[in-house]
C-alpha cells in the first residue's frame, strides 16, 4: 500500500514539474484552458465471460485453438502485407509475361522466406492459418489460389484439399461457427492471452 502511495505521489508532483519546465509539447503533458492534463494511450481490453467447458474434449479445442492462433495469425498478417505488396508491384507492370516474371522471382522469395516455417506446422495450424487469410483478407484460399495462380491450380488444390478433409472455399464466419476463434484473436491481440 506504502509502494502505490509513493507511485501516486511522485505522480502528482512530477505533473506540475514537467509543465513548469515548458514541457508542454511532450506527447506526455498537454495544457488545456489553464489544466495540465497527463496523456496516456492505453491498450484495448476485451472483457468476455469466463470460458465453461462442458467436458475435456471442448477444454482440448478451445486451448488447441489458442496455440494454432498464436502460431498462425502473425504468419496471417504478414501474408497480407506481402499480398499488399505483391498487387502493387504486379499493378506497375505492363504486360502479362513481365508480371509472370515477376511472380516467378517472388514466389521463390516468400517459399524461401515461409517453407521451413510451414513444414513445422500442424494440419490444424493450416487449417487456421486458411481461416485467417479469409479474415484478413476477405477472399476465401481458393480465391487467393485462383487469383495469383489461376483457376487450374485453384481447382487442383482445391482437389488435394478434399482428400485430408478441407476445404479452400471454407469461409470466415466470426458470429457462428468461427465465434470461439475470433475470441481467441481479440484477446491474442490485446495481449491478454
Amino acid at each position: 500500500m506504502k509502494r502505490l502511495l509513493r507511485i501516486w505521489l511522485l505522480l502528482a508532483v512530477s505533473i506540475p514539474m514537467f509543465a513548469a519546465n515548458n514541457y508542454m509539447d511532450s506527447c506526455l503533458i498537454k495544457v488545456e484552458n489553464g489544466d495540465t492534463l497527463y496523456m496516456a494511450w492505453l491498450h484495448e481490453v476485451w472483457v468476455y465471460p469466463p470460458m465453461k467447458f462442458k467436458n475435456k474434449k471442448q477444454e482440448r479445442f478451445y486451448w488447441r485453438t489458442v496455440r494454432d492462433v498464436k502460431k498462425c495469425l502473425p504468419y496471417a498478417k504478414r501474408i497480407t502485407m506481402d499480398m499488399a505488396y505483391a498487387d502493387e508491384e504486379l499493378a506497375k507492370l505492363p504486360d502479362d509475361k513481365s508480371r509472370r516474371k515477376w511472380w516467378r522471382k517472388f514466389e521463390r522469395q516468400l517459399y524461401k522466406k515461409y517453407e521451413k516455417d510451414f513444414r513445422n506446422m500442424y494440419a490444424s495450424q493450416g487449417r487456421m492459418l486458411m481461416l485467417l487469410l479469409d479474415r484478413e483478407t476477405d477472399r476465401t484460399s481458393y480465391d487467393l489460389i485462383k487469383q495469383y495462380k489461376g483457376k487450374a491450380a485453384a481447382n487442383f488444390w482445391q482437389f488435394v484439399a478434399k482428400l485430408f478433409k478441407n476445404d479452400l472455399k471454407e469461409e470466415y464466419d466470426a458470429s457462428d461457427k468461427d465465434r470461439i476463434t475470433e475470441r481467441v484473436i481479440n484477446l491474442v491481440e490485446a495481449g491478454q492471452l
